[in-house]
């Protein structure tokens, strides 16, 4: 029987390997001789200053050290281009690393530790360190060059317009394994260091002359360790190729995620993790022309590189980025069909959504690149083709890389004449819009504002401020709380890019979401501003102001502040952990503040002092308030000026909230990020998660709420079903979001039917339709992720902060509430025509129109909110994430029956 390619090449490799060992064995003896005898020198000097005794064992270490390395590491050679001249001063992986690559998985810190060695023994190579993860592991960006460009880089990188100047040398950047259980990527990243760093050709020598190439090793170092301890715990001393075998299959939070569950992959146009904040600064200092991302997909795949599908392409992405593409395409298959190595392009993927590594570079005006090797998602695996292996993966993104380089130095012209062009079309693209700009304001939250504003400018975008109140279609704009975004700048695509609020395509399938408009996202009123006479702006752009100090009088009656803060939650929550009570005001009352008339809308929290029992709770109130950046109102009086006083009984107590999550295998690993990330990060709530399989085992009773993200909880076991019931009946609080909210309905606990399966697919006519349009009608079928306009009743303590009724909320799935009868359990639904952003059928909209988006009724003594949507989306969907926080505290604040 014939072997497959990679069974083929495997034993190829094995018998190589031994030749490699013999010669790398060679060349330490010799390296230790060497280092011997220097030692021996310094001794008999007396340089060294330690006895003979020690001098001895100081020997024997180091040839013990050094020998045992070289019997067990294998070479680098087998991933470098053959017949090729090295430096033999520069020191290869397997001598920091203690074994070959592929032989097994790296570490993060191993990984850096190789740069750092790399970075001190080459005068081509910097290493920057550009910040650190959640879990403190360093991100770091490995920068080759000759040694001319590397002196004069802080220079370039100073400078606004790397690339203009005909003399500046093209930058190609290349990032390994955003998602941290693609690792292949990583480990190929080492081969490319050290094959930059090392090699004597003078064909290598000519690309570094004209050249800078930025290495990104690891994108997602938390996750790139979730994973190799997984893979490293569960691999057995004899290989395991069966895909069954537990080192393939990871637990619920995979290393394809962050710290938090957050795919990072998504993240370069919403900024909403450490890790892309970290990042993006340098990518605008570099401007690279080309960009490649490193990927992983199913074992039985084989390699994958852009162009994807062509008509799945943004329309703000210009033509000439798919010619380039494909122009270097040309080099990826040249490289793997040297090597018989099977290959696919133009099938599959997409480059319309720009939070992703391959599609961002498209609005600024670079070339992003994406490949995707086939994953052995551990050490080998069986597949389709054969026997996968990690060394082939790692070869295969080997070759891909060294490809994207040579194709980019080739046509280097091309590349740096289209980024030229790229702004001069952007020139006459706002030549040709309507309108000048967009006109941004946000009256009561700052903390919204700011966020936003500052993913603005971190993306380049010049944002003005107003320095007089603007009059605009009969609204008045008031400068403390205005800016505008003018369209004539460089960053034209990208302010479009954010803003667009697009609902028709050509092409209507989507790899990812279709709509993600940031202002809608972050509940910001935004409008396009046709003209801008009158409109009086700041001659310098916004940039973030210095933290003002907050003092409370020490000795007011109460204190107040405002729920329509961003971090008034976190306040809140921290007043109530530190024994400090609180209460809401259920309805509005007005009090004298500083001598001026204060009115105090419905969410508001109230602090008296004569409950307080904590010693020195005023200093930890006011220390919390700086904390937030939240302003504390001193209230002289109980007795209000307007509706109810502070001693009324519609200020209720707040109790403080003790939060379950359910998550593990069967829920959603993303949606529980979301709102752990909003929970845990942003407003510093604990979250107790408990996988499925342990409920059983845990007493809900300490519990004051249960959250239930979207996932399969059709097998949930039936005693926890009934401890589910029965806790809720006792007063706690349970929150579902869509699949979730659908289970909450089937064992009666959520009063709301949802439209079944089936009537969704009577909705579309199927009678003309042959097998070719299977695909697109999957496509009608779907909601891959838009925008909808909600109604939110305002009045309702769950939307107590919001001062509108108009709450754009976020949908990916065809779960859909069927329209609620019972008065009063409606918190938010959907407008008639209530589509935003995105795509979605128009038989879909139809059907979501004016039916329930937020439901919350009493159940028994507890409480239970669902909802069809997803209200942290991503970690940037601010505007609704407060609905989350309202169920937290003011659950009780509201009693609707449906009886």
């Amino acid at each position: 029987m014939k072997k497959s390619l990679f069974v083929e090449k495997r034993d190829k490799k094995e018998i190589n390997r031994q030749e490699y060992k013999g010669e790398l064995l060679a060349a330490y003896l010799r390296v230790c001789y060497f280092v011997a005898m220097k030692l021996v020198w310094f001794n008999s000097s007396n340089k060294l200053g330690i006895s003979k005794m020690h001098f001895r064992l100081l020997i024997i270490t180091l040839l013990l050290s050094l020998f045992s390395k070289s019997l067990f590491a294998a070479a680098i050679e087998k991933y470098l281009p053959e017949n090729h001249s090295y430096d033999q001063s520069i020191i290869k992986p397997e001598a920091v690393l203690g074994f070959g690559l592929g032989e097994r998985h790296i570490r993060h810190d191993q990984l850096v530790q190789y740069m750092e060695a790399l970075s001190n023994a080459s005068n081509k190579v910097v290493l920057t360190d550009i910040g650190r993860t959640t879990e403190m592991r360093k991100q770091v960006l490995l920068t080759l060059s000759h040694p001319d460009n590397i002196a004069k880089l802080p220079e370039l990188l100073a400078r606004q317009d790397v690339g203009k100047q005909p003399e500046d040398p093209l930058v190609v950047w290349l990032g390994y394994s955003v998602h941290g259980d693609e690792i292949t990527g990583s480990n190929a990243a080492l081969v490319i260091a050290y094959h930059l760093a090392a090699s004597q050709e003078e064909s290598v020598a000519n690309i570094l002359k004209n050249t800078v190439i930025v290495l990104e090793p690891s994108i997602n170092p938390d996750g790139m360790d979730r994973f190799v301890n997984w893979v490293n715990t569960y691999r057995g001393t004899t290989a395991n190729p069966d895909p069954n075998h537990i080192e393939h299959h990871q637990q619920w939070r995979t290393g394809r995620t962050n710290h938090f569950g957050f795919d990072l992959n998504r993240d370069w146009l919403l900024l909403s993790q450490k890790e892309s904040r970290n990042r993006i600064r340098y990518f605008h200092q570099y401007q690279p022309h080309v960009l490649g991302d490193f990927h992983e997909m199913g074992a039985n795949s084989s390699y994958f590189f852009q162009p994807g599908i062509p008509s799945r392409t943004h329309p703000l992405t210009p033509k000439k980025t798919t010619e380039l593409t494909q122009l270097l395409a040309t080099f990826h298959a040249k490289a793997l069909d040297k090597e018989d190595r099977l290959y696919y392009s133009q099938e599959s993927f997409d480059d319309f959504y720009y939070g992703k590594g391959s599609t961002y570079p498209d609005i600024n005006g670079g070339i992003g690149i994406l490949f995707e090797q086939a994953s052995s998602r551990g050490f080998q695996q069986d597949s389709i083709n054969g026997l996968l292996t990690f060394e082939y993966g790692i070869k295969n993104h080997v070759l891909t890389s060294l490809s994207t380089i040579q194709g980019a130095f080739e046509n280097s012209d091309k590349f740096k004449n289209y980024r030229k062009s790229f702004h001069e079309e952007s020139e006459q693209l706002i030549k040709k819009d309507k309108f000048s700009g967009y006109l941004i304001t946000e009256a009561k939250d700052s903390y919204r504002l700011n966020v936003f504003l500052e993913k603005l400018i971190a993306h380049q975008i010049n944002v003005m401020p107003l320095t007089e109140d603007f009059r605009y279609d009969g609204k008045l704009y008031k400068k403390d709380q205005s800016f505008y975004v003018p369209l004539e700048q460089k960053q034209y695509r990208v302010i479009q890019a954010l803003f667009n609020q697009g609902t028709d395509f050509k092409d209507n399938t989507f790899y990812d979401v279709s709509g993600w408009t940031m202002p809608l996202a972050m509940d910001i009123n935004f409008l396009k501003v046709g003209r801008t006479w009158g409109l009086r702006l700041a001659k310098e752009a916004w940039q973030p102001a210095e933290k003002i100090a907050i003092s409370i009088d020490k000795n007011a009656y109460a204190y107040a502040f405002e729920w329509h803060h961003f971090l008034a939650p976190k306040l809140l929550n921290q007043l109530l952990a530190n024994g400090i009570n609180a209460k809401v005001a259920t309805k509005t009352f007005s009090s004298v503040i500083a001598g001026k008339t204060k009115n105090f809308a419905t969410g508001t929290i109230v602090i008296p002092a004569g409950t307080q029992t904590t010693s020195q709770w005023r200093d930890l109130l006011e220390r919390a308030a700086n904390e937030t950046s939240l302003p504390i109102f001193n209230i002289d009086t109980g007795l209000t000026i307007n509706g109810v006083d502070v001693g009324s009984g519609s200020i209720k107590p707040v109790n403080p909230v003790k939060v379950l999550l359910i998550g593990g295998k069967g829920s959603s690993q993303y949606e529980a990020a979301e709102i752990l990330y909003y929970l845990d990060d942003i407003l510093n709530i604990p979250v107790t998660i408990v996988e499925r399989s342990r409920l059983s085992r845990v007493d809900l009773a300490p519990y004051s709420h249960i959250i239930m993200v979207d996932g399969n909880y059709g097998d949930m076991d039936k005693n926890v079903t009934s401890n589910i019931q029965s806790w809720v009946k006792k007063g706690g609080v349970i929150f579902g979001q869509k699949r979730a909210a659908q289970w909450l309905s089937t064992v009666e606990l959520l009063k709301a039917d949802f439209v079944e399966k089936g009537h969704i697919n009577d909705l579309f006519d199927t009678e003309e339709l042959t097998y070719q349009d299977k695909e697109k009608l999957s496509a009608r079928k779907r909601i891959a992720g838009a925008i909808f306009d909600t109604k939110l009743d305002t009045s309702h303590p769950l939307a107590y902060g919001f001062t509108d009724s108009q709450l754009p909320l976020f949908r990916n799935s065809t779960i859909i509430m069927e329209s609620v009868e019972t008065p009063f359990i409606t918190v938010a639904e959907y407008t008639r025509s209530p589509l935003m952003s995105g795509y979605t059928d128009q038989n879909l909209i139809n059907k979501i129109a004016s039916s329930p988006a937020i439901v919350a009724h009493n159940q028994g003594r507890g409480r239970v909110i669902a909802t069809s949507d997803v209200f942290a989306f991503r970690g940037y969907w601010l505007g609704s994430a407060k609905v989350l926080a309202n169920s937290l505290f003011f659950a009780k604040a509201f009693s609707a029956s449906t009886k």
